[in-house]
This record gives structure tokens, C-alpha cells and sequence, in this order.
């Protein structure tokens, strides 16, 4: 704002404001007791810049913009561990506390899964945790343990939230508010999950059923009254609760929420993310009670978004000293980037469209590369529309 007031300005300004009939040159003593105060004079229009700059959202740096976020209640999202499957042999090991190594990565193991395969957090914060798979070695000797090796991302790490981010969500407090169960809230507080990427919230998800078809009719009733005496008491208190409520009209398709997710990478979540989603939001065994975030009332059900594989042939026509088998893995990592830009645009969509000529576009900006043609998804040339829960998965390429 002050950057054009310079030092040589603020001089001459005040020197303007000093007799002529006195001495201003360059060396007087008049020039010489106002040149220190014009410099002191632009280091304060220095510091008054930067703190005009520090005092709005749109421009403050991370730390005065943690500043201004916490006047809406808004805090960063913090670094968090990654959770791996491990696989141990032999299986009748118990390795729970156990701590392990890969590279510069180390690892404890904290649940039992099954026999043999546990659950593994990396001592790291951050994404650092989700990038290395295979064997590990043990930190202390475990007498009788043959291989330990991590082989799946169950829950993934992530990085302190970007002040990109954080700006993003400041400025999102002031368009809607977030309040009582209402899509805003959901999206923030399932966004804020650890491991959680994104959120796509459905209201009434189950509204294809009809509450007259739960009444239970004259035949159902004859059925429920001629079994429930042959059940055993955990299958006839289910039976029993869901018959009376269906007879007594308590079965409704209101306050029903769907929460599909992605991991915090844009990929499919795993079970176990899933589980600590719907943990966190609305516990199973107290649906609808109030018992976790979701308001009293709503029965939330937590799913992944289904991953689409999509199978790529087309027609490359290369430069001298160029083939397919040479440029293959920047062909494929093009592609693999272009679906990762999509499923990170999936939440805010109402469907994606993998488009034939976004892949050819990306293909022909490989060095090496000068024509292609004939590009099919999945065995058809045209595009691939993907259904609202769906994301892309790269299923290869070839020629």
C-alpha cells in the first residue's frame, strides 16, 4: 500500500516544509538532522504495510492467519499417523507393542486383527507414513519371527492442513453456517476425521422405499406368529422388534443420512476408515441416539465411494528413437495423475465424466510423442460417465 513512498519522497516532503532562505543541500545540517528521520519515517510506513497485509484473511501469512481463524472458532487440522495392515509369520507370534523399521521409518504395532495380521501405526506424522510397503525389520530381536512386512494403508497419514487450506475454510465460515445436522456440518466435522479426504452427504438416501410396503400384511403376520415360537431369543427379539415397529407405523425413511467418503489420499477408504467414521458420526449399536456427532434423530450410514476400473487402449504414433515400451511409464502416470485430479473434484460433482480427450491431451504433452488416436474406455471410444457414488481407478493402457 505504502510501497511508492519512498525514502527520497518523504525527505523532499519534509525539506519542502523548511525556509528557503536556509541551507538544504545535500551535507547541511538541516539535510543532515532530516535524512535520519525520513529513513525511520519509511521503515514505519514499512511496518505499517506489512501489518495492513497481516490483518486481512485474503493476504496474512500462516501465523496470523491461525490468528484469524481462531476468531471462528477454526483451528488447523493437525499431522496425523498412518495405520498399516502388517502381516507376521509365524501367525502364533503375538508382536503387539512391537516396534519396526523401514529406512528412516519406524513402527509400532498397536491391535490384533486376526492371527498373524495386526494393525501397524507409523511413529512419523504426516504422509510420510503411506509411502513405503514390504518388509520390515524389528528394532529388538523377536525370537522365532520369520518375516514382518507391511502390506496395506489402512487408515493414511496427513500432513499439518495447508494454509491454502486453512484460508479456504475461514472464508467458507462466513457464506453458511454450520449447525444441527445441516450438509455443512457433516461436511466439517467428516472432513475433520483423521484419514478422511473428502465427503459427499445424501439426505434420505433410502427414500426408494416406500413406508406403506413396511406395514406388515395379513400373510406376514400369520408367517410371524407360526416362527417366532421356533427361533432361538437373539433372532426372535430382532424379529419381534422389527415386526412391531413396521405394524405400529414407527418405520419411517425420514432422517436417514448417507456419508460416502474418500480417504485422505482421494482413494477408496478401507473398512477400517470406515469404521472410525461411522464410530465417530452415529455408533451402530446406538443409531440414531445421539451418541456420537450426528444429531439425535438421524441414522447415518458410512460407506466408501465404489472405485470404477477403467481400462485404456489406443493408437500412439511416436518420434525417432521414441516406442511405447521406452515412454509406457509416463503414459501411465499421466493418466493415473488425471484420475487423481478427478476424484479430488468428486465430492463437489454431481458425477464425473472421464473424457477421451483430457487423456489423449495429457498423452501427447510426452515428449516423444506426436499423434494418437482411436482411444477407447473400456472398450468404447467415447467417454466414461460415472454414477454419483463412483470414482475412476486406472485399470492399464496398451496399444
Amino acid at each position: 500500500m505504502f510501497e511508492n513512498l519512498t525514502y527520497e519522497d518523504l525527505l523532499n516532503r519534509m525539506l519542502d516544509r523548511v525556509s528557503n532562505k536556509l541551507d538544504k543541500r545535500e551535507g547541511s545540517v538541516i539535510w543532515d538532522t532530516h535524512s535520519p528521520t525520513a529513513i525511520e519515517l519509511k521503515n514505519l510506513y514499512i511496518a505499517l504495510d506489512y501489518i495492513i497485509q497481516e490483518a486481512y484473511g485474503d493476504t496474512a501469512t500462516r501465523d496470523f492467519l491461525i490468528l484469524r481463524c481462531k476468531e471462528r472458532g477454526i483451528v488447523p487440522y493437525p499431522a496425523t499417523h498412518a495405520v498399516l495392515k502388517g502381516e507376521f509369520v509365524p501367525s502364533a507370534i503375538d508382536v503387539t507393542g512391537k516396534r519396526f523399521n523401514i529406512g528412516q521409518i519406524n513402527y509400532v504395532v498397536t491391535e490384533k486383527l486376526q492371527d498373524g495380521v495386526y494393525k501397524v501405526q507409523c511413529e512419523t506424522e504426516g504422509e510420510e507414513g503411506n509411502r513405503y510397503l514390504g518388509a520390515m525389520i524389528p528394532i529388538e530381536y523377536i525370537n522365532g519371527l520369520e518375516t514382518a512386512d507391511l502390506t496395506e494403508v489402512l487408515v493414511p497419514g496427513e500432513d499439518e492442513e495447508d494454509t491454502e487450506e486453512l484460508r479456504k475454510r475461514y472464508f467458507a465460515s462466513f457464506e453458511e453456517s454450520a449447525f444441527g445436522g445441516n450438509v455443512k456440518d457433516y461436511l466439517e466435522k467428516t472432513n475433520a476425521i483423521p484419514g478422511v479426504g473428502c465427503t459427499k452427504v445424501t439426505r434420505v438416501w433410502n427414500s426408494d422405499l416406500r413406508p406403506a410396503d413396511m406395514i406388515p400384511k395379513n400373510a406376514v403376520t400369520e408367517w410371524y406368529e407360526g416362527i417366532k415360537g421356533t427361533l432361538s431369543p437373539t433372532v426372535k427379539g430382532w424379529l419381534t422388534t422389527v415386526y412391531v415397529a413396521a405394524k405400529e407405523k414407527k418405520l419411517t425413511t425420514g432422517g436417514t443420512v448417507l456419508l460416502t467418503i474418500l480417504n485422505s489420499e482421494f482413494d477408496t477408504a478401507s473398512e477400517e476408515l470406515i469404521e472410525i467414521v461411522q464410530k465417530t458420526i452415529d455408533p451402530e449399536e446406538y443409531a440414531g441416539e445421539g451418541y456420537g456427532l450426528a444429531p439425535i434423530g438421524h441414522v447415518v450410514m458410512v460407506k466408501s465411494a465404489s472405485g470404477r476400473e477403467i481400462v485404456i487402449k489406443t493408437k500412439v504414433t511416436f518420434d525417432t528413437g521414441y516406442s511405447w515400451t521406452s515412454l509406457r511409464s509416463e503414459i501411465e502416470s499421466a493418466i493415473k495423475n488425471y484420475f487423481a485430479e478427478l476424484r479430488k473434484e468428486w465430492a463437489d460433482t454431481s458425477y464425473l465424466i472421464v473424457r477421451v480427450s483430457q487423456i489423449e491431451t495429457r498423452i501427447l504433452n510426452i515428449r516423444g510423442i506426436v499423434d494418437i488416436q482411436n482411444t477407447a474406455l473400456n472398450g468404447v471410444e467415447d467417454n466414461c460417465v460415472l454414477g454419483p457414488y463412483e470414482v475412476p481407478v486406472f485399470g492399464g493402457v496398451s496399444e
